[in-house]
């Protein structure tokens, strides 16, 4: 009698063990996935507010974006990644892109492409800092976040629709 129960404790102990590893494994690679894309998107946040202070500081935008793409220390960012530098300058209320630069490949600028344009999607707080005549410059980043555990990739992290890790990182700034 004594070893009958033994043996269904044994049983119950392994049963335990592996569902205790399922579930620890999948935390540690769904926290590594997370932890990866907090890291990224703190690096374009930084590459933004560093590529608009550049150009602010009288670097041509061509120069400022491609510094900044080449400064990068996210995986294949000048293949998965893209840095739009453009100057905007405010026209009596109507903010006028001047000039823009694009390095990398992503889906393109949201302000607009059009030099001589109008910058459509310039943020609120933005357009209280130029003043008559004066140029902004705006910097914009993205990068498209692919997940490295097999449990992200399982679990879609990254993938479109998903609004917890989005496939793409994207971060503006201006100054």
């Amino acid at each position: 009698m004594i070893k009958a129960n033994f043996r269904n404790q044994s049983g119950q102990a392994i049963l335990e063990f592996a569902t205790v590893v399922v579930l620890m494994t999948t935390l540690v690679f769904g926290l590594i996935d997370f932890g990866r894309a907090i890291y990224a998107q703190e690096v374009i946040t930084n590459m933004t507010r560093e590529g608009s202070k550049l150009a602010s500081s009288g670097f041509d935008v061509g120069g400022t974006a491609a510094a900044i793409i080449n400064q990068s220390d996210l995986p294949n960012f000048p293949t998965t990644g893209e840095v739009i530098v453009t100057s905007v300058e405010n026209e009596n209320g109507q903010y006028i892109i001047t000039s823009q630069a694009v390095q990398g490949v992503g889906p393109g600028s949201k302000l607009g492409s059009t030099i001589g344009g109008i910058a459509s999607n310039l943020p609120p707080s933005a357009q209280n800092v130029a003043l008559n005549g004066l140029s902004i410059y705006v910097t914009e980043v993205y990068y498209a976040f692919k997940p490295v555990t097999p449990i992200g990739a399982l679990l879609k992290l990254g993938g479109s629709g998903n609004p917890n890790l989005p496939a793409e990182l994207y971060d503006i700034a201006y100054f």
